[in-house]
């Protein structure tokens, strides 16, 4: 009898503690709510970094290509300059 009673306490408790109610459910689901709208939050701006790098990579490049033209235009003038100062000298 005396084990009969404790085993129906212990169920009792069990029951009464492991048992979910529905308030903690529904605070459950407004918390998975909240990440999935913060992870979409994080996934969109992450996107938006991703092409922001992007562009910036692109406009670097283009920037490289526009120094290397200059820099090669520089060479030729100077290698102009340089043949007509010659040239005068000969003179």
């Amino acid at each position: 009898m005396k084990l009969l009673k404790l085993s129906t306490l212990i169920l009792t408790a069990g029951l009464a503690v492991g048992c979910a109610t529905t308030s903690d459910i529904e605070n459950l689901q407004g918390q998975l709510n909240t990440l999935k709208s913060d992870v979409s939050r994080a996934q969109s701006d992450a996107s938006a970094a991703k092409n922001a790098a992007n562009d910036a990579a692109s406009r670097a490049a283009s920037a490289e290509s526009a120094a290397n033209r200059a820099a090669r235009a520089s060479e030729e003038v100077n290698s102009k300059l340089d043949n007509m100062f010659r040239r005068n000298m000969m003179k």
